[in-house]
């Protein structure tokens, strides 16, 4: 049987794709990571936030998902661990980790946050000691701030004696065989290693991979979701006119 010459199977697939192209694209599949985003009560500086860090595309990269244990390591206010939260569950944990200069930088702001989210704790600790037992975490984010770890201000509330090397063993310590790490950093100029860590916030992408795969990472995947190619990599990232523009790397890792 045909219809306009159409064998009747043609003309099925034919009115189908109509149908279907009358709806128009269809929409993205919602999962764990955007239906974080998109819980009800985040703060409204949150939602500005998530212009800029797109979240759950990021943390999509990780895996995290219940019940895991999964630390926020130098979190500040807690932007990234209230995702988290969401995404471990009630039977998860969430550790936000700040030392007393991110608690001080972040005036305290995670305190009435982490009042909603009963699987999140807060502790202020040495970044060379976290104090978590060994092979405890499965999975850890170091968002912004890596770059800090080889940073010796002359004054300030940040410590002046990190040892970088200290405090990605003991990274290395807390988080399980398998275990993820996500890091999302500034990006210099390639090869110029930690030299713009402390002048202009930022650090070399191969570098950083170097780094951890010495400490005992295996690099997994990277993401251009936070890339700027305007960025010039020239300008200090947390002031002025680059805050929300620089250009970011994105890597995960496991722990071999």
């Amino acid at each position: 049987m045909s219809v306009l010459g159409l064998r009747l199977p043609q003309v099925l697939l034919a009115t189908a794709a109509l149908s279907i192209a009358a709806l128009g694209p269809s929409p993205a599949r919602a999962d764990r990571y955007s239906d974080a985003v998109a819980h009800a009560g985040r703060p409204a500086g949150d939602l500005r936030r998530d212009q800029i860090d797109h979240p759950a595309e990021v943390l999509r990269l990780s895996g995290i998902r219940p019940p895991m244990v999964v630390a926020d390591f130098l979190a500040a206010d807690g932007y990234y661990s209230e995702l988290l939260s969401y995404l471990v569950g009630p039977k998860g944990h969430v550790y936000l980790i700040n030392n007393e200069a991110y608690d001080k930088w972040s005036e305290n702001q995670w305190q009435g946050r982490i009042e909603r989210l009963p699987n999140v704790g807060h502790e202020t600790v040495p970044v060379e000691h976290l104090g978590l037992p060994a092979r405890s975490l499965d999975a850890i984010l170091l968002i912004k701030v890596y770059h800090d770890l080889y940073w010796h201000p002359d004054e300030g509330p940040w410590p002046k004696d990190i040892d970088p090397d200290a405090v990605l063993t003991e990274i290395a310590r807390v988080v399980k065989p398998g275990g993820i790490l996500l890091l999302v950093d500034h990006s210099a100029k390639p090869g110029t290693g930690s030299a713009d860590a402390g002048t202009l916030h930022r650090i070399d992408e191969q570098f950083a991979r170097s780094d951890f795969e010495k400490h005992g990472f295996e690099l997994v995947s990277t993401s251009d979701v936070l890339r700027r190619p305007d960025d010039p990599r020239e300008l200090i990232t947390y002031k002025g006119e680059m805050v929300g523009k620089t250009d970011r790397f994105v890597m995960v890792f496991r722990r071999r």
